[in-house]
């Protein structure tokens, strides 16, 4: 005769908690604790969490693949505007270090009452003598238009302007000619012309010893300048000798512009004391600038520009977390089965909870992951075709990449409550 083992109430507790399935899986370092007479939900290890998100994402990987590409396609946009912007700017940096930095402008002001002031015609002669200047040159503003030909009718100018300018002008701005020759001894007393890089392009005129029409008359060109990064200005202009200018276009010998070249060391002191001596008589109305400082305005316009393309990749990232919401949504509905069983095996609300909001969180990571590898390849794209230097700001990739797990997180805690809510009995039903 076969005796029966003994079993205590606690024993037989157990055995129908397990069978009910209520008993949850042991704890990474053996039993589940109880206490005080009731068990334990384990706790889920993160390693478990993230396998759990996974799974979810490896059976639909169409819809992960699209939800996915809204994310990328807004982080991408991000990374792009802020690359291209920073690489466009490494390069204006990269040629000013070239270039220098110790141009200084001098330029009329303007007087209290918003009249306009002129420079006196000895300005360049008294900066001449400040002992740390090293080159001085001037270019003189003029009513003279210029045509292509004289058939062309007045006023279409393409706004161009013409400009006196010293035979010493090209070295003090860092300016180089690209075809024919600048203006010289032999040249600037005669009806000579030399355009700069823009004004070539709009009159398309590029051979040296082609004629334009001047101020009235024929003029011969000598010459076309490349692009003055340190004086732009003078791209738009046609830049005629001080002597011809005085000669053939009615040019009064003020000049409107003064560029001077000082050493590093002393750019600080000279730009303190060019008011007083380009006009002693009346030094306020004199202004003084650095290629920097246009440089920060130009800066300023274009702030306004990323500003806007960014706000656009803002809304092509929320566009993408709607997706991801969406796709949450739609999961939680086809899963409620799979829901309702880990449930009734003694999963908790809070399991679910993480579970899901795990997964939504997977879903944006892959997005901003992708986006950030395709916003950089843009930027290194555009910036290799225009030899500039490609540059992506670290803070640029940590935005993007921290917005996507934010609006992950947020996309996915609404179905992540709505799935924790669900009764076993009821997803079950739904098998």
């Amino acid at each position: 005769m076969t005796r029966r083992p003994r079993t205590n109430g606690t024993t037989g507790a157990a055995g129908a908690a397990g069978a009910a399935g209520t008993i949850p899986a042991p704890r990474k370092g053996g039993r589940a604790r109880t206490g005080a007479g009731s068990l334990r939900p384990a706790r889920l290890r993160p390693a478990d969490v993230v396998r759990l998100g996974g799974t979810g994402l490896r059976t639909r990987p169409l819809r992960v693949f699209l939800s996915a590409l809204g994310i990328a396609i807004g982080v991408a946009a991000m990374i792009a505007v802020v690359g291209i912007s920073g690489s466009g700017q490494a390069e204006v940096d990269r040629r000013l270090d070239a270039l220098g930095t110790n141009l200084l402008r001098v330029a009329p002001g303007a007087t209290l009452g918003g009249q306009e002031t002129r420079l006196p015609a000895e300005a360049v002669a008294m900066i001449d003598r400040i002992p740390p200047v090293r080159e001085v040159a001037a270019t003189g503003a003029t009513s003279a238009k210029i045509y292509r030909n004289e058939r062309i009718a007045v006023g279409r100018t393409g706004s161009l302007t013409v400009l006196a300018a010293d035979d010493t002008l090209l070295p003090a701005v860092g300016g180089q000619v690209r075809r024919g020759r600048w203006l010289d001894a032999a040249t600037e007393r005669y009806p000579a012309v030399v355009l700069g890089a823009t004004a070539a392009q709009r009159l398309d005129v590029y051979t040296p010893g082609a004629r334009v029409w001047l101020g009235g008359r024929w003029f011969s060109l000598v010459g076309v300048l490349d692009p003055v990064p340190l004086a732009p200005e003078l791209d738009g202009a046609a830049l005629v000798g001080w002597p011809a200018a005085r000669t053939y276009l009615r040019f009064d010998g003020h000049p409107s512009t003064v560029y001077v070249r000082t050493e590093d060391s002393a750019i600080t002191a000279v730009r303190a004391v060019l008011p007083a001596t380009a006009n002693p008589a009346k030094p306020a109305e004199v202004q003084v600038s650095r290629p920097s400082d246009a440089l920060a305005a130009r800066e300023a316009t274009e702030s306004a520009l990323t500003g806007l393309l960014l706000g656009l990749g803002g809304v092509a990232l929320l566009v993408g977390g709607v997706g991801v919401g969406n796709t949450m949504v739609i999961s939680v509905l086809e899963r409620r089965p799979e829901i309702g069983l880990r449930r009734a095996l003694g999963a908790t609300r809070g399991q679910i909870r993480t579970q899901f909001v795990t997964e939504s969180l997977l879903l944006s990571v892959i997005g901003g992951l992708g986006g950030t590898v395709l916003g950089t390849l843009i930027t290194a794209v555009y910036a290799l075709s225009r030899g500039w230097p490609t540059v992506v700001p670290v803070w640029a990739t940590a935005a993007g990449v921290g917005a996507t797990l934010v609006i992950g997180m947020l996309a996915g805690l609404w179905p992540a409550v709505r799935a924790s809510r669900l009764a076993p009995t009821v997803a079950l039903a739904g098998t």
